[in-house]
């Protein structure tokens, strides 16, 4: 069996609404140095046929300008693929990885494209033995994943209502997303702890716009309300910076979801800062996030992955992956994007009582519908 063909598919999933109110699609956020953002779901998908008939789909996490990654794909990623074999993926990563290292491009848009080539050759694989990726990458942990929501809300009582909201969906983790001061996040946290209960893991992600000393008080505000994890305190290339702050907390603190390689963590749980790594599927890959799993363990750091502006590919990965390592904690997901992010399909990942429920479909666990898929693909 060899590779014979790959193509892939930049796209937007946008609303004639939401067109008709921007002429723009991305933009800054007023508050912070915070990332650029799309008005609309966007990602990039990879499709990959071998000489056997076999087509395997992966994603390579693209929230804004998926066309980037769609380039670099069909440019850099298709010679070095076409006429191989996809059993050798380890060997494919590692060719990929190598053929742009030397002139710099040892992560970014480059291994995000390399994440989606390498999920649809896991696909292949798990299709043409007849085995969900799962058995194939290394065997099944687990039967079900355990899932936290996120949770938004501009006002304490808006967030405890969404909180109260997921919990009687069987959701046993919340997640509040909040680039407030401080004084603004302790009480939103508060009313959403009072609303839930004790038993409800909580946790925060302030997306890097804390200093070192204000994350610091910060989590000490957290740790009196019993939040499990402060993520993405500070500058991701900050290491020391982080690692003070992970010294200086009881609670944990969680990063990653910017590393895409075993090469940029190293020094991380080396400096023992973080005590919670996010690898994200949709920008390791299935191979590599393997790796980071396996170092992570050594350091015993439990790996928690990050899902994001990740699409239905991305998800179905991920819980893929997420039953195949021992130091699996918990997977992020939002619960109100899922069905809009699963409109290019016909079959996707199911979620029970705040679970994704595994079963034993060959390959990743998703039917493209290859209609909605060119419908979404971004024309121009």
């Amino acid at each position: 069996m060899k590779i014979t063909q790959i193509e892939a598919f930049a796209l937007r999933f946008q609303t004639e609404k939401s067109s008709a109110q921007h002429a723009d699609n991305y933009y800054l956020p007023d508050e912070g140095w915070r990332c650029i953002y799309a008005r609309h779901h966007e990602t990039m998908v990879v499709r990959i046929t071998t000489s056997d008939g076999i087509v395997g789909y992966g994603e390579g996490q693209s929230p804004v300008s998926p066309r980037t990654s769609k380039t670099i794909v069909e440019e850099l990623c298709r010679p070095i693929l076409i006429g191989k074999d996809p059993f050798d993926v380890e060997y494919l990563w590692q060719r990929m990885f190598t053929a742009m290292r030397e002139r710099g491009h040892y992560t970014g848009f480059f291994i995000d494209a390399l994440a989606g080539c390498d999920i649809a050759l896991w696909d292949i694989i798990g299709q043409a033995t007849g085995k969900p990726v799962h058995k194939v990458l290394g065997g099944r942990y687990r039967g079900t994943i355990p899932l936290y929501a996120g949770v938004g809300g501009s006002t304490p009582e808006a967030a405890a209502a969404r909180a109260a909201e997921y919990v009687a969906q069987g959701y046993g983790g919340l997640k509040i997303h909040a680039t407030q001061d401080r004084a603004t996040i302790l009480e939103l946290v508060a009313a959403v702890r009072e609303q839930v209960g004790p038993k409800v893991k909580l946790m925060v992600d302030v997306h890097t716009q804390y200093s070192v000393p204000e994350a610091t008080m910060l989590g000490r505000g957290l740790e009196a309300l019993d939040v499990m994890w402060l993520e993405s305190p500070t500058a991701p290339e900050d290491i020391p910076g982080q690692a003070a702050l992970a010294a200086a907390l009881d609670m944990s603190v969680a990063i990653g979801e910017w590393t895409r390689t075993r090469f940029e963590l190293r020094e991380v749980f080396e400096r023992r800062a973080c005590d919670i790594t996010m690898p994200d599927i949709a920008r390791t890959g299935l191979t590599e996030g393997k790796r980071i799993a396996s170092l992570a363990d050594t350091y015993n750091i439990p790996v928690t992955p990050h899902i994001g502006g990740g699409g239905i590919l991305s998800i179905a990965a991920t819980v893929q992956f997420s039953a195949t390592i021992p130091n699996f904690l918990i997977m992020e997901h939002s619960p109100d994007a899922y069905e809009m992010k699963g409109q290019i399909t016909t079959r996707k990942p199911t979620v029970e009582n705040g679970t994704f429920v595994l079963d034993d479909t060959p390959g990743i666990g998703v039917t493209i519908d290859t209609e909605a898929l060119e419908a979404f693909t971004i024309k121009a």
